[in-house]
C-alpha cells in the first residue's frame, strides 16, 4: 500500500465551516463536476481530516498546528499514485485545478509527503492492535 499525505491551510477569510463545505461539496468533486476524467484512478481511499486544536495537556494552551486539513490518499502501488500524479499535473487540467484551489487554500505551496511504511502500536487491553473509527461531530 502506498499513501500520500498533504497538509492544507484554508484561506484566512473563510471559517472552518465554509472551508469544510467547499472542500467536501466542490473541491473533492471537481473532476466529476467539471466533466473531467477521474483524477484519482485506482485510489483505494481518500480522506480529509479537519484539524480542530484542543488544549495541550502539558501547557494548557491551544496551539495552532499550522494547517487546517490533512488529506490522505491510499493506492495499491507507487505506479497507481504516479498515474494519478500525471493526470493531476496535466497542463490541460492545471488551470481548472489552480482556480478551484485559489477559492479554498491559502496557497498552492502545500506540503506533499509519501508514506510507504507505517507502524502501529498495540493499544488494546490485551496488547493487541485496535481499530477505532472516528466520527465527525
Amino acid at each position: 500500500m502506498f499513501k500520500q499525505i498533504c497538509f492544507f491551510r484554508k484561506r484566512d477569510d473563510m471559517t472552518m465551516e465554509q472551508f469544510m463545505d467547499y472542500y467536501e461539496n466542490r473541491h473533492s468533486q471537481l473532476a466529476k463536476k467539471a466533466g473531467l476524467a477521474p483524477a484519482l484512478p485506482n485510489a483505494q481511499r481518500y480522506v480529509r481530516r479537519y484539524l480542530k486544536p484542543e488544549l495541550n495537556p502539558v501547557t494548557g494552551m491551544a496551539i495552532d498546528p499550522g494547517y487546517d486539513c490533512i488529506m490522505e490518499i491510499w493506492w495499491n502501488s507507487r505506479e497507481d499514485y504516479e498515474r494519478s500524479y500525471a493526470i493531476i499535473s496535466d497542463p490541460a487540467r492545471l488551470p481548472t485545478l489552480k482556480a478551484d484551489e485559489a477559492e479554498l487554500f491559502a496557497s498552492h505551496d502545500n506540503p506533499v509527503c509519501s508514506v510507504i511504511e507505517e507502524y502501529d502500536s498495540p493499544m488494546g487491553p490485551n496488547g493487541e492492535a485496535t481499530t477505532v473509527e472516528l466520527k465527525h461531530g
